[in-house]
């Protein structure tokens, strides 16, 4: 493969957005169970869920900077890489990025100083609300981001100028663009399990090593009754987008199922290995007819193949293909373990007392992020070789620089990430090892309580 300034370009944008992802997928769902834990204590008094909110509290506070942080080095990318695709989208995009901040992280930063240090400054209905604001304000952000990304994926509501560049004509089309629905639906619900499951791993993680304490307990069976609900759930939505991509990006559909030739009755292959250079797959594990049932909701129903398209408009099929597979695959592993969890609080004394779930939670902890970075992978690479879909290609979307000085850039962030964001995730890590104690001071008390330990650990 020749590393050219297009592909060095496209490997820091993944790079550095996988990365990214890892936080927002985290903190939407943390944030929202924040607001649960502090409403339950409210109402309950209960000090078990207060120990648990100043628990993850902590969390929640450095995966936001993290997150932060990380995001900003993805709008500096638009301009350095992708200046041609600023310049021609820019007009459309600029302004769904500015509601972003405007209406999203202007209201997280104006209620998180509160939410992490007011907790004896305000009183509880005023920090409760500004919890709540945070959590709302998450899910803001990512209406607006699932947004833009939506538009580019099947771009709407908008016309060319005779310099190229686009301009809306219909702001509702733009922000609603027909696949949004259910890419917002499948992003948060996706956000909801990844914190259930870090939470449940957690959990599982300190009953393991201390026994059944009333905190680590209470968490569990939040986790369990989360993912046992959300996961089927997702599995629904994941379908009804999947429909949508058929509709609208036919190709995409093609690569994601390995379909080479148009026909009714397409198998679901199981596991396969596309060939770009024989137009077909090495080999298939397949169940006859299931492939045009599931993408169209009947076997005789035609599902185009990827030679209905032209070699250069075809995606990466083989990154697709199996990308898609480890987010459902790992979906039905959610469901699985949801099931049993819900299993074992209906029909025996508890899940805290079966060591073998526990440890099937713990080594699910990590799912939720390797599933939303699949999927996103599934989204961006089946989206090529458009950059905005039928629009405008990623070839004619990047900087004019050499190869050299995307290289360059693309080692810097390699080496600063694997540092920084290293250190930030082994000290995550150690905190949720450690687990709630009922000893935690609160979160503004007294000098070295765990919140300033944890910024200034994160800082340096």
């Amino acid at each position: 493969m020749d590393f050219d300034a297009l592909i060095l370009s496209r490997l820091q944008f993944a790079f550095t957005i996988a990365f990214h992802i890892i936080f927002p997928s985290f903190t939407i769902g943390l944030a929202s169970f924040l607001a649960v834990l502090e409403g339950l204590w409210l109402v309950t008094k209960n000090e078990a869920f207060k120990t648990l909110y100043l628990f993850w509290v902590k969390i929640f506070a450095i995966s936001f900077g993290m997150g932060v942080v990380s995001g900003v080095v993805l709008s500096y990318q638009l301009g350095t890489n992708w200046s041609v695709f600023s310049a021609v989208a820019a007009p459309v995009i600029g302004p769904l990025l500015a509601f972003e901040v405007l209406t999203a992280f202007f209201l997280e930063a104006s209620f998180l100083g509160v939410m992490l240090f007011g907790w004896k400054k305000v009183g509880p209905g005023l920090h409760f609300t500004s919890t709540a604001l945070v959590a709302v304000g998450t899910l803001i952000s990512a209406f607006w981001i699932i947004s833009a990304n939506s538009w580019m994926q099947h771009p709407t509501g908008f016309t060319t100028l005779p310099d190229g560049t686009l301009r809306a004509v219909d702001w509702m089309k733009v922000i609603f663009s027909p696949t949004f629905p259910e890419r917002l639906a499948h992003m948060v619900l996706a956000a909801y399990l990844t914190t259930a499951l870090v939470v449940g791993a957690a959990s599982a993680w300190r009953i393991l090593r201390r026994g059944p304490d009333e905190e680590p307990c209470l968490a569990l069976r939040m986790a369990i009754g989360m993912f046992a609900i959300v996961a089927p759930l997702q599995l629904f939505v994941g379908d009804l987008s999947g429909k949508e991509v058929m509709r609208v990006q036919p190709a995409k559909l093609a690569a994601i199922e390995a379909f080479w030739e148009t026909r009714t009755e397409q198998p679901f292959h199981i596991a396969a290995w596309p060939d770009r250079a024989t137009e077909g797959n090495r080999f298939e594990i397949s169940i006859p007819k299931l492939g045009s049932l599931i993408t169209a909701g009947s076997t005789k129903a035609e599902v185009k193949g990827l030679k209905a398209f032209a070699p250069q408009d075809r995606p990466p099929v083989f990154i697709v293909f199996w990308a898609f597979r480890v987010m459902v695959g790992l979906g039905v592993l959610m469901i699985g373990l949801g099931a049993w969890g819900a299993w074992l609080l209906w029909r025996t004394k508890g899940p805290e007392y079966n060591r073998a779930f526990l440890w099937a939670a713990v080594a699910m902890g990590p799912a939720g992020f390797v599933a939303v970075i699949s999927g996103w992978v599934v989204a961006e690479v089946g989206r090529q070789p458009y950059v905005i879909y039928g629009v405008l290609r990623t070839a004619d979307a990047v900087s004019p620089v050499g190869a050299g000085q995307v290289s360059a850039s693309l080692l810097g962030f390699m080496a600063v990430y694997a540092v920084i964001f290293s250190v930030g995730v082994l000290y995550i890590l150690r905190l949720i090892a450690a687990g709630p104690d009922a000893a935690t001071p609160e979160l503004d008390g007294p000098p070295g309580n765990p919140l300033a330990a944890g910024t200034k650990g994160a800082a340096s």
